[in-house]
């Protein structure tokens, strides 16, 4: 219902784009954005969304924002091909005044389950009467069509800014965020009782800038490079406890694994996913001890493929990891991991020369000597040695090779000696 009161005021707006998933990263630069509009004395908060949806919980911190912001909050859909899917339908349910650009969409906010599927009948039931009462309630508060917004949710319906329009969803179809500007001011926009006009010539927007740690929170938050980053910390991580001493990929597999932590802590995150992950890594190491003629491996490959399947959970389906990046990621990973076991393996099993056989090619240096027979020093040990090969007689210190092994004893061959350096 407009208010009788009429205001005309100059109007300084600050602009947030708020685009892609929606995430902590976007719910912590509304709430700035927020804070900052107050604090440098404007007068209106203007998002300019295009979504694809996101978080739930995400979702309804920003809704919280914008029904409790100090000025009005206006939402407009765009640029065109923008849409304002799943969790955006509840950003522009809540929003003061609300327009769209042409060639744009909003709807499909029904909620669903891990990979986009069904939710099971009662979680269902529960999730969705969840949203349904907040979108009827925030739809209504601003003078709305609260049953479309409804349907919305319970039956995914999506419409045209056009449509949007003639069934009461927002208010406003503009070509551009200035032209919603312009149209929002002449007609006015209710808030706190009383209706602010203002000129198209009296509006001055200010950009809002969330930073380089937003563009990297929001980056790290992407599910996906979460998922990437957790894997290649293990496979860092891996190669460095198959191949000690390597020290650069212990490094950086500690690096993406500390951050792909990070981000799992803060997305919604299935415990049982993750767990299945990290016993996926424990049997490709198993597979390293205990000959299982790759059946360790196997079950390695499987405990990984389903731990990335449900290793996030979401109500709008959003948050979940598609087979078409599992599988590829899934048979990297185990083909790298594989291949390297195969070489530890390989090396495990190479014949090596047994006893006193393995000896033969180590370099000693020679302790007494007498004729062709005398003891040398070998590995830290003495030992008695005949020379069979030389023709010149072998004194203290010279260097001596151990070609054979007669009993206890070694026969040897002289080395040159060591040219001087002047």
């Amino acid at each position: 219902m407009a208010a009788s009161n009429a205001v005309a005021v100059p109007m300084s707006v600050l602009r947030v784009d708020v685009s892609g998933p929606i995430s902590p990263a976007q719910d912590e630069m509304l709430t700035a954005a927020v804070a900052q509009c107050e604090r440098i004395g404007c007068s209106m908060l203007l998002i300019v969304l295009d979504t694809p949806g996101g978080l739930g919980e995400s979702m309804r911190n920003m809704v919280k924002a914008m029904l409790n912001a100090p000025v009005p909050v206006a939402v407009w859909v765009g640029p065109s091909g923008a849409r304002a899917a799943s969790a955006g339908v509840f950003l522009v349910a809540a929003s003061t005044v609300a327009g769209m650009a042409p060639q744009t969409t909003m709807g499909a906010a029904s909620p669903v389950g891990l990979g986009g599927g069904d939710i099971e009948k009662t979680m269902a039931a529960k999730v969705r009467a969840d949203f349904l009462s907040l979108v009827r309630g925030v739809a209504g508060a601003r003078d709305r069509n609260a049953t479309w917004y409804a349907e919305a949710v319970d039956k995914a319906s999506s419409v045209t800014a056009a449509e949007a329009l003639e069934l009461g969803a927002v208010e406003y179809v503009s070509g551009s965020a200035t032209t919603f500007l312009q149209s929002v001011g002449v007609r006015g926009v209710d808030f706190k009782d009383q209706t602010i006009r203002f000129s198209p010539n009296d509006i001055v927007v200010h950009e809002y800038d969330p930073g380089v740690r937003y563009r990297l929170l929001s980056w790290l938050l992407h599910p996906q490079i979460a998922y990437m980053l957790l894997l290649a910390g293990m496979l860092g991580l891996f190669v460095e406890l198959t191949h000690p001493g390597v020290i650069l990929p212990g490094v950086l597999g500690t690096l993406g694994l500390l951050l792909g932590l990070y981000a799992l802590s803060v997305l919604p995150t299935n415990a049982a996913g993750l767990l299945l992950i990290l016993f996926g890594l424990v049997l490709f190491g198993l597979e390293i001890k205990i000959v299982s003629f790759g059946l360790l491996a196997l079950g390695g490959a499987a405990a990984l493929f389903v731990g990335s399947l449900i290793l996030f959970r979401d109500e709008f389906g959003y948050v979940y990891i598609p087979l078409s990046t599992v599988i590829p990621v899934v048979l990297f990973f185990c083909s790298v991991a594989g291949g390297l076991v195969f070489l530890v393996i390989r090396s495990q099993r190479r014949e090596r020369a047994a006893g006193l056989q393995a000896m033969i090619g180590l370099v000693g240096t020679v302790r007494k000597w007498k004729g062709n027979r005398g003891t040398i020093s070998v590995r830290g040990e003495i030992w008695a040695a005949m020379d069979l090969q030389s023709d010149f007689p072998l004194s203290r210190d010279d260097e001596v090779e151990i070609v054979d092994v007669r009993g206890l004893t070694l026969e040897i061959r002289a080395l040159p000696p060591k040219p001087l350096k002047l």
